[in-house]
């Protein structure tokens, strides 16, 4: 029988690759400075592809409820759920200023909710002190309602960082959760 790693998991369901690039120290520990709404619809648009109506839409009622974010992160997850579920990913963090970083992250569920999805992920973060406070647990309450593909997002807190995930997927998922993501700088199978 052959080891399937989480890499190949979440690749084979979200069904797209992205590298990036560890900034140096120095870079770490600056302050992200913030984007433009318009340049992240454009890197949405290079992302998502098709979707580009519901990612604008996406990216201006967070822009509303939270002013500009200072980083995002363009990756992709895997996702399932039969009353508890657990959800795992990995992108690259993009800042202005303070580099790019890999990050991972994974985390548990509860709720009424079952299913199982892959997605590509655009996540707007806002109030990033430094590159690594991002390397913590951000709690929020996620709803799903999709047969075959779906698009959506939500919003997610730890202390003053804000994260709000936009995802687009594919799979069946029906019904809603609480629950968090941890993010770390490796990859690990422990959602919690």
């Amino acid at each position: 029988m052959t080891e399937v790693s989480r890499r190949q998991i979440v690749s084979g369901l979200a069904a797209t690759s992205i590298g990036g690039l560890c900034p140096p120290a120095s870079a770490q520990a600056a302050r992200p400075q913030k984007f433009e709404s318009g340049q992240l619809v454009d890197s949405g648009h290079q992302f998502f592809g098709t979707i580009s109506r519901g990612l604008a839409q996406a990216v201006e009622a967070a822009g509303k409820r939270w002013g500009q974010p200072n980083a995002y992160i363009l990756g992709q997850e895997a996702s399932g759920a039969l009353v508890a579920g657990a959800r795992y990913g990995e992108g690259v963090m993009y800042t202005r200023n303070a580099g790019d970083q890999k990050v991972y992250w994974q985390g548990p569920s509860i709720g009424f909710d079952a299913g199982a999805d892959g997605d590509r992920t655009m996540m707007l973060v806002y109030n990033l002190a430094s590159v690594d406070a991002v390397y913590r647990r951000f709690a929020g309450v996620d709803g799903s309602a999709y047969l075959v593909g779906g698009f959506g997002f939500t919003a997610l807190a730890g202390d003053e960082v804000v994260l709000v995930p936009i995802r687009s997927g594919v799979g069946a998922r029906l019904g809603i959760n609480v629950g968090y993501l941890k993010f770390t700088p490796r990859s690990t199978w422990n959602p919690f």
